[in-house]
């Protein structure tokens, strides 16, 4: 997520004519393929589109509320690969919804945008709503912290479905700590949570993303299927469940929400 003093650009990605970069500052922030809406180039973002894959039976469309717009490279893949879903997305930024909306193809079918702030559209949504919330949620470089708190991840689980699925990108660098502190977070208020990352972050040995999943349901995560992505994923990676997600915690504590004053 840009600041309100960035400067807003889309430019075409010299090495793919198809490609499109949303850039705050010349920093990417977004890419989205014209012709192509599967190519994905980020490795997060496809580890994100791998839970989305897995969720439930190949083509079967779903009810998804992305927290997060960009270019709309999720919600363009969902829409390519389970046609007939149902998908709204939460955008901050009034002017990357514009740009976005000017200079991009329309987007798909069945998808709506609207303008608001993550955590207010998920208190105002309705409960057991969605079968899977997508979070991509950055303020100048970090997660705005009233989307890390126990709270908000209980309303998200409210607007999910028994079965559904929460997916959480969190950026982090060694020794991962606020990754740590999501996941206990998380595990705080979902019965199932897993980590997807490269192994080399999962280590603490890099700055990067960690992927999230987490589910109200006990075992509902496809965890077994998710490793086999990370394994065969450009950037093979690997996935913390159960008690190797107890000792990568390692006495990480939950975040509340601040007292209201």
């Amino acid at each position: 997520m840009r600041t309100s003093r960035d400067r807003l650009d889309l430019a075409v990605d010299p090495a793919r004519s198809t490609g499109r970069m949303l850039l705050a500052d010349g920093v990417e922030q977004s890419y989205v393929d014209v012709a192509d809406p599967a190519y994905l180039r980020f490795e997060y973002v496809r580890r994100m589109a791998a839970g989305a894959d897995l969720a439930a039976p190949a083509g079967a469309p779903l009810d998804v509320l992305h927290l997060g717009g960009g270019a709309l490279t999720l919600p363009r893949y969902v829409a390519a690969t389970r046609p007939g879903s149902a998908q709204t997305v939460v955008e901050r930024d009034p002017e990357v919804v514009a740009l976005v909306a000017r200079e991009l193809p329309p987007r798909p079918a069945g998808v709506e945008v609207v303008v608001a702030d993550a955590r207010e559209a998920v208190t105002a949504a309705p409960a057991d709503a969605y079968d899977l919330v997508l979070a991509d949620i950055y303020q100048a470089a970090r997660m705005p912290p009233h989307v890390t708190t126990v709270g908000f991840a209980a309303e998200v689980a409210r607007v999910l479905r028994p079965d559904g699925i929460y997916l959480v990108n969190v950026t982090d660098l060694p020794p991962l700590a606020g990754t740590r502190r999501q996941v206990a977070t998380l595990r705080a208020v979902f019965a199932d949570v897993c980590a997807i990352a490269d192994r080399r972050m999962l280590r603490g040995r890099r700055y990067g993303n960690v992927v999230l999943a987490a589910a109200r349901t006990p075992d509902r995560l496809p965890v077994a299927r998710l490793v086999v992505r990370a394994l065969r994923d450009p950037v093979s990676g690997g996935v913390l469940h159960g008690p190797a997600l107890d000792r990568f915690v390692a006495g990480a504590r939950p975040r509340a929400d601040e007292p209201q004053r």
